[in-house]
């Protein structure tokens, strides 16, 4: 259980857009060949048939995230998520995990801004137990008190550790809070402390009520097994469960950065040893972009800076100008509102961090005037389809990649064309894509760096050492 972070810096978290697709050769845009189908009261099926192994994994996808929460209450989807393992009518607190750990398989849930999902991967043979376990907490959780209690107090104490006790996860929160400012991606998927607090039982049950319901779910079951398999299964548990009304996602279509202003945020913090800095950019997503074509033009972009060691910008200022360590470029294009995309530095040894980001100033600039060339977005186009050869291999990969696009507004067919769309980027798209995101305005630098004025780890040992003398000695 725990939380899918948007991107600051560093790898995208479940970012498969870019790696699971079939080689250019491929005859036509065929990615995966699901078979999908939808029961009667609205649920949506997706089957990714994978028969290398006698295994199946199984992912439900809610139609609500943070992002869904109602004001004040932010926290309050993840929380859920945790409540959902504390039991219904017929299954005991804890038994979900308990079962399924037992017929040899292995579980866990998250929470985003746009979904939160609960999967599961177990022989194919004990399928039917995951669905009925699955659909039985859709239609059947109880909120019991002497549970939820403590269940708020892991939360807390989840957010204790990994935001809290983390400068870079509180520098993330304020990124966050100014790139997106009123707009609902603002609030941490996590929840503000003092709001998920005052969380309550009946909280997390009024929003159990209003979004988990059948027609505003997505089942993807990828691995050995066929839709005429699934279908009897998934209509025998989930089948059974009425469907009715949710409430519209409000996603506002405004543009939801800091004003058209630059801001910047520094937090110095003892624990810091390495300086970083990153800027991000508000960006088109899937779900939120005035042309459609500029999501693939930026996917293009992303692996052209990136792409690990050949990436233009490592080549410049880590192997070129050695101003860096090392350097990130992360794109969140699986969104159902507003993507992000960001530039990331760590600089070099004996290099300052206002050098580094001259440097980064400098290659942006050159970027922006100069645009790309058409050999570095064939050679960008080619990576990213090669880089999908061995995506069939993988069980909740596929799955997840569907699962998001559909609770983000796409379709199947758009995951399927994805190398069509790919295959079709030009130069000109890509520059045009470019400038537009990153020569705008709005974006967000942030720097994590050391606290000058904090004790060194010696000093502190000193320290302790010295209390622990002084308390000796009163006790004598």
């Amino acid at each position: 259980m725990g939380v899918f972070w948007r991107p600051f810096w560093g790898a995208r978290f479940a970012a498969l857009a870019l790696a699971l697709m079939v080689p250019a050769a491929a005859a036509s845009a065929r990615v995966f060949d699901p078979e999908t189908f939808t029961l009667a009261n609205g649920l949506q099926v997706v089957v990714v048939p994978n028969h290398r192994a006698p295994v199946v994994t199984q992912m439900l996808f809610y139609k609500a995230g943070a992002a869904d929460e109602p004001a004040g209450r932010s926290g309050v989807a993840h929380y859920l998520e945790h409540l959902m393992f504390r039991g219904t009518a017929t299954v005991p607190s804890g038994a979900f995990s308990r079962e399924v750990a037992a017929h040899g398989g292995v579980e866990n849930a998250y929470t985003n801004q746009d979904q939160t999902v609960y999967f599961q991967t177990i022989a194919r043979d004990q399928l039917p137990l995951t669905l009925r376990l699955e659909a039985d907490r859709m239609a059947n959780l109880r909120i019991r008190p002497e549970t939820a209690a403590p269940e708020l107090a892991v939360v807390l104490n989840e957010r204790r550790q990994r935001t809290e006790a983390s400068p870079a996860a509180r520098l993330r929160e304020q990124v966050q809070a100014a790139l997106f400012r009123a707009y609902p991606y603002a609030r941490p998927v996590v929840g503000r402390p003092e709001e998920v607090a005052a969380l309550t039982p009946a909280d997390a049950g009024a929003y159990y009520r209003a979004w988990y319901a059948p027609n505003n779910a997505v089942l993807v079951v990828a691995g050995d097994i066929s839709a005429a398999t699934l279908r009897p299964l998934a209509e025998g548990t989930f089948g059974r469960i009425p469907a009715r009304p949710v409430p519209d996602r409000v996603v506002a279509r405004g543009a939801p950065s800091a004003g058209g202003q630059d801001r910047r945020i520094e937090l110095k913090d003892a624990q810091v040893r390495q300086p970083s800095l990153s800027r991000v950019w508000v960006a088109p997503s899937h779900g939120w972009a005035a042309e459609p074509a500029q999501v693939y033009a930026l996917e293009v972009l992303q692996t052209i800076l990136g792409g690990g060691a050949t990436g233009r910008l490592y080549q410049a200022l880590v192997v070129r100008q050695g101003l860096a360590a090392g350097v990130s470029v992360d794109y969140l294009a699986d969104a159902l509102g507003p993507g992000q995309f960001s530039l990331g530095v760590v600089p070099g040894p004996d290099v300052t961090v206002a050098d580094a980001e001259a440097g980064l100033n400098a290659e942006l600039a050159r970027l922006l005037h100069d645009g790309v060339g058409a050999a570095e977005v064939a050679a960008a186009i080619r990576r990213l389809q090669v880089g999908a050869i061995y995506a069939r291999d993988s069980l909740q990969g596929p799955a997840s990649e569907f699962g998001v696009a559909l609770t983000t507004g796409q379709s199947v067919a758009d995951v399927e064309a994805w190398p069509d769309r790919i295959a079709a980027v030009t130069v000109g798209d890509v520059n045009r894509a470019l400038r537009t995101v990153l020569g705008g305005r709005g974006s967000v630098t942030a720097l994590l760096l050391p606290d000058p004025d904090a004790p060194t780890p010696e000093e502190e040992l000193e320290d302790v050492a010295a209390a622990q003398g002084m308390a000796q000695g009163a006790i004598r």
